[in-house]
């Protein structure tokens, strides 16, 4: 028996592909979910999750007609219902060494890609589907970050800016659909260990009071609480996942 009832429920997933959200779908997987997972890749043949092809959507978040046309594409696969939707995807573009992009060497094309992205593909999907997460009495879960209230040594302007807005449309958003049944809150990761750490990350260590990185799992397992019963009366809510390095 799933954790989920009888009926199975239904997660929208952006960003799965490595790291954060690539737990995530494991996490939910696992909980007898079906899980529908947005990328701008076609799904890769050897992806190791549950799902397959049929419950993935080719979407190029960066494009705003795009995410707005493929929200049609979304609503046919859904029954009607949609659980919970936990918009992951983020992009964080770095100078061609490889460095921190400031608000001085950013450009306004790089500027608007990483808004599109981390920020306004959020309400777009969450807007666009807002009836079938009402019927569902779903919960929407925003993916922010720490470098959205501090400066960051690794995280460029654009994104630590863009993550920042998000935690803003967080508490709107709640406030907008919470008459709706639907709940909306944010989690705010820390150095999180993946595959694509930038190099320096391990020296931040001495500042997290827990002394060492998250794991993907840790994440995954946050996003899951705010999407089931056990948060029931939550909303509006930024959940820091940093070890403590916020304090």
């Amino acid at each position: 028996m799933s954790e989920t009832g009888d009926r199975r429920k239904t997660l929208l997933l952006t960003g799965a592909s490595r790291g954060i959200g690539h737990a995530t779908v494991r996490r939910f997987n696992n909980a007898g979910w079906r899980v529908i997972t947005c990328s701008r890749a076609p799904f890769p043949a050897e992806c190791p999750w549950g799902g397959g092809e049929e419950n993935h959507i080719q979407i190029d978040l960066s494009d705003p007609a795009d995410t707005i046309n493929k929200v049609e594409e979304i609503r046919d696969r859904l029954d009607g219902k949609l659980d919970a939707l936990v918009n992951n995807a983020g992009i964080s573009p770095k100078t061609p060494d490889g460095g921190r992009l400031n608000t001085i060497d950013t450009d306004l094309m790089t500027w608007g890609q990483v808004f599109h992205v981390n920020f306004f593909a959020s309400v777009v999907l969450a807007r666009g589907l807002r009836e079938e997460l009402a019927a569902a009495k779903g919960a929407v879960v925003n993916v922010t970050s720490i470098a959205g209230y501090r400066v960051h040594p690794f995280a460029g302007a654009a994104y630590a800016t863009s993550k920042a807005a998000l935690t803003a449309l967080t508490r709107e958003m709640a406030h907008d659909f919470g008459p709706l049944g639907v709940r909306v809150n944010a989690i705010a990761p820390g150095e999180i260990e993946t595959a694509i750490l930038s190099p320096g990350t391990e020296k931040l260590i001495e500042d997290i009071p827990l002394r060492r990185l998250g794991q993907t799992e840790e994440v995954a397992n946050t996003i899951y609480f705010l999407c089931t019963e056990a948060s029931s009366y939550i909303t509006g809510t930024e959940i820091e996942v940093n070890g403590g390095q916020h304090v």
